[in-house]
């Protein structure tokens, strides 16, 4: 039993080791690239390790002005997004049970329909819009932030819809009626009963929102107009050449997207302590704790704590490190390499002249004609053989008389005068 036990533990280590690494393995490569030399993203060879892709990151004015745009359009997504998608919850929550599956469908739709279909329809619809309003070309309605979120929280919003119905499912409508029952108007009912219940779900919504519309591509690609996103900008350099830039605002995403995950996890595990040690929902919003006792009951601190003395000292450390005399020294190892490579090469040739020297004319070629006479026999002149004079190079100078033969005039022959150049001359005397 304990040896079957053994094996399926290692097998599930080899399992989680194959899948993680089948996960993470990409991100890893593409973080190590950020920190070497060479123009082009490479894990190997390594060069020198470097820190000026980062601000060559800085410096580029197309992907920090896509980043922007990405942060604009990401926040009026969510903001958009965040109450269509509790508007459709509320609905479905207290609509005619009948009628919930049909209407589910139709909002649950745009998650099926492609990205591009998406895009196209939503440039389509508003461009229609704005020309029958009689509105000019440079309106609100062909302003691409503005046709982006409009694009984007068409399916954005039915995946808010859909965290907002999973925490609907775990709420007792009696507390908003009790609250009504107590005097409280609808809104205040809204407000102060069911915006708390459902605020975890708000912040879930909005984090799933906004990554989806910062990533997005296929929609964004027909609506932004003259505002292009990161991805857009990301998508149009990568078709004319990358540099380790764009791996070092992959390291740049992942490493806050770490921090982002571990300071959530805190804040959880905090609350989950406090509340379990009786303590009041003030007193956990208050936030006080001892650090040691608390690092102590809390992993994701301690990743925290490591992740940031690591950034803090990374950015020292980069602040005063030059790789000027690394890249002198490979560019040496370079410059040696190719000077060997260049010896070699020459050496090949110089070889083969000697070999060719040393061999003679290469006679296996397809001029066979030049042959190396044999002993004991005549040399003859070209084109004396067993056929005689056939190939004698005379035979083609069509200005040397043939032997034992007389020159005729024109015209002159076995056929008499018929062939005369004088027939063909019209006012030439004619002869009997």
């Amino acid at each position: 039993m304990k040896s079957r036990n053994l094996v399926l533990k290692i097998f599930l280590g080899l399992y989680l080791a194959i899948f993680f690494s089948y996960l993470l393995g990409p991100l890893i490569i593409m973080g190590v690239t950020a920190f070497n030399s060479p123009g082009f993203p490479r894990a190997a060879p390594w060069e020198c390790l470097t820190f000026e892709w980062f601000e060559v990151l800085s410096n580029d004015k197309r992907i920090m002005n896509g980043l922007k745009n990405s942060l604009i359009v990401g926040s009026g997504t969510v903001i958009l997004s965040v109450v269509l998608g509790l508007a459709g919850a509320l609905m479905l929550t207290q609509i005619y049970p009948k009628l919930r599956a049909t209407l589910y469908t139709i909002v649950i739709a745009p998650i099926l329909i492609p990205g591009v279909v998406l895009g196209i329809s939503t440039l389509v619809f508003w461009d229609r819009l704005n020309i029958m309003l009689g509105l000019s070309g440079e309106s609100f309605l062909h302003n691409g932030i503005f046709l982006t979120i409009l694009g984007q929280s068409t399916f954005i919003a039915s995946y808010c819809m859909l965290v907002f119905l999973a925490r609907l499912q775990r709420f007792d409508m009696d507390l908003t009626e009790a609250a009504l029952d107590l005097g409280a108007t609808n809104v205040q009912a809204f407000r102060k009963v069911l915006v708390p219940f459902l605020m975890p779900a708000i912040a879930s919504a909005a984090v799933l929102a906004f990554l989806a519309s910062f990533e997005n591509y296929n929609t964004t690609t027909f609506t932004f107009g003259k505002y292009p996103t990161l991805t857009i900008e990301l998508a149009q350099k990568v078709r004319y050449g990358i540099n380790p830039s764009i791996s070092a605002l992959a390291f740049t995403i992942v490493t806050l997207t770490i921090f982002a995950a571990v300071t959530h996890e805190i804040t959880q595990r905090r609350k989950q302590l406090a509340l379990a040690s009786g303590a009041t929902v003030s007193a956990i919003r208050g936030g006080g704790f001892l650090l040691p006792d608390f690092l102590r009951s809390n992993p994701a601190a301690i990743i925290l704590l490591v992740l940031s003395v690591g950034a803090v000292a990374t950015v020292g450390f980069a602040s005063t490190y030059s790789p000027d005399s690394c890249k002198v020294d490979v560019r040496e190892q370079k410059r040696a390499l190719q000077q060997k490579q260049i010896e070699k090469i020459k050496q090949q040739r110089l070889q083969r002249q000697r070999d060719k020297a040393t061999k003679g004319p290469d006679i296996s070629g397809p001029d066979k004609s030049i042959v190396a006479p044999q002993s004991g026999s005549v040399t003859k002149s070209p084109g004396v053989g067993a056929f005689g004079n056939v190939f004698a190079p005379t035979n083609l100078d069509k200005t040397q008389p043939k032997p034992e033969s007389k020159i005729k005039s024109p015209g002159k022959g076995a056929f008499g005068n018929v062939f005369a150049p004088t027939n063909l001359n019209e006012t030439g005397p004619k002869k009997p």
